[in-house]
């Protein structure tokens, strides 16, 4: 199996590291410092069960130099994704699977708008990892997990390729699952996610510190609330009080956690704002869904987000 990640972060690394250790020819697209140091010295994964490197020689940042692939797990960040679906034909055939694993729900739409003809299998990834150093991802204890499927009246054809794709990452320790109703499970992460993130980067709190206080808890309660009206006007079949059953399992995470949106916005990087609150406020616009909590996140985070955009340090 010849497998292409497209964003070596994280998620990618981590993922695309445990195939390449379970003998699959797994190629990793990266860029800047990340890359060098991955082509020079190879990638270092570190986690509390081992500490194995991936050998340089398959790091690159041309996809064309690669030929065609089997499986493309596409990681890439979301304001990312029109870039790197435009290099995606010279890895794909007929029978090629995209996995995108990325924030939000918009991730299958986004990159069939760029490749039509692409087999995109949209999932989410519950691996707790990031870049701690250029060519080194380290991993916090966790499921390792990814849960994935295909859009609506997917053929048995189309489903044996995703069954095929859970039984090699099985081999190589990656909990992976395959479901034929594959919205609930993203929008069940979006809810968590865009409120989490909008909010750790809005107020610059841990998850701990807003649950703490009961008015910052109930903001965040009513952040997730409207995401789920939106998918709720959607007819996703969410349970109805999934919002309380978040909050039930909220003991499970650190104190100190914070959102990616967080460390980026400190951090004077792009924010993926579009595909979190701006999202659900473009949505709820067009559904008539109030978004209140979000639209205030999104206005206030856009100045950021505009200035990183065009390469400036907000102050």
């Amino acid at each position: 199996m010849k497998i292409v990640v497209f964003g070596t972060g994280g998620v990618g690394g981590v993922l695309g590291g445990r195939l390449a250790l379970g003998s699959q020819e797994v190629w990793f697209i990266a860029r800047g410092s990340h890359l060098s140091a991955m082509q020079a010295h190879g990638l270092l994964l570190r986690s509390s069960e081992d500490t194995p490197l991936i050998p340089p020689g398959r790091m690159t940042d041309d996809p064309a130099r690669i030929g065609k692939s089997d499986f493309v797990l596409f990681c890439v960040k979301s304001y990312d994704t029109e870039e790197a679906a435009q290099q995606l034909p010279p890895l794909l055939t007929d029978h090629s699977v995209v996995v995108t694993l990325q924030n939000g729900i918009e991730s299958e739409q986004n990159i069939r708008r760029v490749v039509p003809s692409a087999l995109v299998f949209p999932g989410v990834a519950y691996v707790y990892a990031s870049i701690t150093a250029p060519g080194e991802i380290t991993e916090a204890d966790g499921p390792r997990k990814i849960v994935f499927g295909a859009p609506r009246g997917a053929t048995a054809q189309i489903t044996d390729r995703g069954k095929e794709i859970v039984r090699f990452m099985a081999h190589s320790g990656i909990a992976a699952e395959w479901t034929d109703s594959i919205e609930p499970v993203l929008w069940k992460k979006f809810i968590f996610i865009a409120s989490v993130s909008g909010l750790t980067a809005l107020t610059r709190l841990t998850l701990g510190e807003i649950l703490a206080v009961n008015e910052t808890r109930d903001l965040l309660s009513g952040a997730m609330s409207e995401v789920y009206a939106v998918a709720a006007r959607l007819k996703i079949p969410i349970e109805p009080d999934y919002v309380t059953q978040v909050f039930g399992r909220m003991g499970q995470f650190p104190n100190n956690t914070r959102s990616s949106l967080y460390h980026d916005l400190v951090h004077g990087k792009p924010l993926e704002l579009e595909a979190l609150s701006g999202a659900v406020v473009r949505l709820g616009s067009a559904l008539d869904v109030p978004t209140p909590i979000h639209r205030t996140i999104y206005s206030a985070l856009l100045p950021y987000a505009l200035r990183q955009k065009r390469g400036a340090h907000p102050r």
